[in-house]
């Protein structure tokens, strides 16, 4: 999938991918991944190792112990739980930061994981799931850098992502979901993942998927709107599952199983950290 070429024509600054996540990728692409190389790469850089660190030892993972060096990380979590997370802070430290963005994080962090897992669980790409889920608001953060008193005024005057597209078309000229998919895209994330990030705002609000995305594409597009559900407005979750996943060639019942195993693992999470 192309971004939208009118997108180059837009005075909008993209940030560039960190020099650590490019290193990151390229191991992450390597058939067999070094793992102590990856848990080098992280530890090398100080404020990302701490950043991720922190995060490993939140009471989200549910680890009984705590965890002191990435290379601990990768043995409890995995590889890609790690590297996500790593990605997840590079993502936060390419922008200023602000108050109004620590939301967008947070959400960041929790979909990207669930998202993951979920396609863990169906068998399906999880480092694309995860990263698809961490990145789907990023356009927001990129918009919020460029004009951050005029968005600022757009995030308050509405709390849905569809008026706010629009609010962000008519000033801009661009909304986030495109924008989201043309940093991930010059980020080199996978095509699956660009169109996640493209199309998540209308799937999400209803709308049907759109017929130019294939099955595999498909695929965590109808992923996102079913985390989003779980996340936001659960009592709907078996509705949505039973109309989105068939349009994605999945089994609604082993998705529905799936969403729910890791919704039990979140509330135990979230016990463990109370």
């Amino acid at each position: 999938m192309s971004v939208n070429p009118e997108l180059r024509t837009l005075d909008i600054d993209i940030p560039a991918q960190p020099e650590s996540l490019v290193k990151l990728s390229l191991l992450l692409a390597e058939e067999e991944i070094n793992l102590q190389a990856a848990a080098t790469l992280i530890e090398g850089d100080m404020a990302l190792s701490a950043a991720v660190l922190k995060a490993v030892n939140s009471s989200l993972y549910g680890l009984k112990g705590r965890v002191q060096s990435a290379q601990q990380a990768i043995t409890y979590l995995g590889m890609r739980e790690v590297a996500a997370i790593t990605f997840e802070m590079g993502l936060r430290a390419a922008f200023p930061p602000a108050p109004e963005l620590e939301p967008l994080w947070q959400r960041a962090g929790l979909r990207g994981l669930v998202m993951g897992r979920l396609a863990q669980k169906l068998a399906l790409d999880a480092w694309g799931a995860h990263s698809a889920g961490l990145f789907e608001e990023c356009g927001k953060a990129v918009l919020f850098r460029h004009a951050p008193d005029h968005y600022r005024a757009m995030l308050r005057a509405t709390s849905d992502d569809t008026t706010l597209a629009e609010l962000e078309h008519a000033g801009f000229g661009v909304s986030h979901d495109a924008l989201g998919a043309a940093l991930c895209e010059s980020w080199g994330l996978s095509a699956t993942a660009v169109a996640s990030v493209r199309y998540h705002v209308a799937v999400q609000a209803g709308g049907a998927l759109p017929a130019v995305l294939t099955n595999g594409r498909r695929t965590l597009v109808v992923l996102s709107a079913i985390v989003n559900t779980l996340l936001t407005a659960p009592e709907q979750l078996d509705e949505l599952a039973t109309r989105l996943a068939p349009e994605a060639d999945l089994d609604p019942t082993l998705v529905l199983r799936a969403t729910r195993q890791i919704q039990e693992q979140l509330t135990a999470a979230a016990t463990h950290g109370r």
